[in-house]
């Protein structure tokens, strides 16, 4: 991987880059007028991290260029400040004041629904095991700026930590989290946001493992919930309840702790 900048660069972009370079073990470039795929054809690298302006964009293998956006937590948010109800906040028994664990926050949509939901007094933590979405989360929940009312707060809150979500969940104490969550790469992949699209392949691909499961539900107070396709037999193989959505082909599974 290598790490450059918008066409005009100033300084703080420069040695961010330089700094993003050292970190993810790649090297930094200087854009001067070369567009992306002439840096590939000169460089031999597919994978570019590319600093601007506005934000940080990553591109991987000719897809759509990775980077953080609230996605449609923006959208669901905007529905429970009008007083409409949020289907997986309902399942959860999501109130303020609670401790939320998303193990798999990919781009953290979820996990802001979770912290606006949860409030201050509240916490979500969110686990992404994959160094550079990690990266872009974390970074971008610390400087987006968003018009809806208590968004950008959600967003400001929300504990990102790149990490295995089974090694987190091991080094927890009982009943830590009142919420465990998990959104895996669905193993029966559907019509996919141009987000999601740009993630997969990048994010952690990997089955979710009995082992976290049972993990989860020594850690949460409450209930733990799988996200899959409706049809996915992932709910069955894991133990969950499978509590479906008619109207999508989405569904939730849950376990109850309580």
């Amino acid at each position: 991987m290598f790490v450059t900048t918008s066409y005009e660069p100033n300084g703080e972009q420069q040695e961010q880059a330089r700094a993003l370079a050292l970190k993810f073990g790649g090297r930094s470039l200087q854009r001067r007028q070369m567009t992306l795929a002439q840096l590939r054809e000169r460089f031999g690298e597919e994978d570019i991290l590319v600093i601007t302006k506005e934000r940080l964009e990553f591109h991987h293998a000719g897809r759509q260029p990775l980077f953080f956006h609230p996605s449609t937590a923006s959208i669901r948010v905007k529905r429970l400040l009008k007083g409409d109800r949020d289907p997986l906040l309902e399942l959860c028994g999501t109130r303020p004041g609670d401790r939320v664990v998303d193990c798999t926050a990919g781009l953290g949509s979820d996990s802001i629904v979770f912290s606006f939901a949860v409030g201050p007094l509240g916490a979500v933590t969110a686990l992404e095991s994959a160094e550079v979405p990690g990266y872009l989360l974390s970074e971008g929940i610390k400087t987006y700026h968003s018009d809806v009312p208590g968004l950008n707060e959600a967003m400001r809150r929300i504990d990102v930590q790149t990490v295995d979500h089974l090694e987190f969940l091991r080094s927890q104490p009982d009943d830590s989290f009142d919420i465990v969550y998990f959104d895996p790469m669905f193993r029966k992949p559907i019509t996919e946001s141009a987000s999601i699209r740009a993630i997969r392949g990048i994010a952690d691909d990997r089955e979710l493992s009995l082992e976290a499961v049972n993990e989860a539900k020594r850690v949460a107070r409450r209930v733990v919930v799988l996200k899959e396709h409706r049809d996915s037999r992932e709910f069955e193989r894991l133990g969950f309840h499978v509590e479906r959505r008619p109207s999508t082909k989405i569904a939730y599974g849950v376990i109850r702790c309580s």
